[in-house]
């Protein structure tokens, strides 16, 4: 097979989730040992690690893994980036998806890797004010570029299935610095990502 993808799981870290997720479904009045809760505690275990694997992972080290010596000075955006991550107040994921700009200053990143940082912030327990931020200072901290634009649109299940039970709010969160502080250039940004331009 000349392509396999694999998962590794701290065994370490694993066991103690298991056990940590064993005694929580028994505190909620549930038999952990019945047929359908058998494999849960491990399932839950490997699937937190997964939604949290951002720790894991550098944003820095991934912009500067395709980074490229270009004199290009013209806006680039990667917009409707999926993101999925998990509200750090109540541990319950919110969605949703990212836009991404900047404007080069004699260096550009493989567009997959805007898209790599996304997902290297969102993959933590997380606020989406602060993700919103982190990607942007990446980008700025790693590219030098004359300015850098983040929009974050997200619906979070902490308010559609509990607590207020909003089922269509959206949360937008926005981010701008350099050139995108002015109104021109910000403007032609929020004009650009909300065009259907496909």
């Amino acid at each position: 097979m000349a392509y396999k993808k694999t998962e590794q799981y701290d065994e370490q870290v694993t066991a103690g989730l298991i056990k940590n997720y064993k005694e929580s479904i028994a505190l909620l009045g549930e038999d952990a040992s019945r047929e359908g809760l058998q494999k849960t505690p491990e399932r839950m275990a490997k699937a937190m690690q997964f939604l949290t694997h951002g720790y894991q992972l550098d944003a820095n080290a991934i912009l500067n893994s395709a980074k490229f010596h270009e004199e290009v000075s013209e806006m680039i955006i990667v917009k409707d980036i999926e993101l999925y991550s998990m509200c750090e107040h109540h541990m319950l994921p919110f969605y949703g998806k990212a836009h991404v700009a900047y404007i080069p200053n004699g260096w550009i990143t493989g567009l997959s890797k805007i898209a790599r940082v996304v997902d290297v912030y969102s993959r933590r327990l997380q606020v989406q004010e602060r993700l919103t931020h982190q990607i942007l200072n990446s980008i700025k901290e790693t590219l030098q570029p004359l300015g850098v634009a983040v929009v974050i649109e997200a619906s979070h299940l902490c308010m559609m299935m509990r607590g207020v039970q909003k089922q269509n709010s959206v949360t937008t969160t926005s981010a701008f610095w350099g050139e995108f502080e002015k109104n021109e250039t910000r403007s032609e940004f929020v004009k650009l990502i909300s065009a259907q331009l496909h």
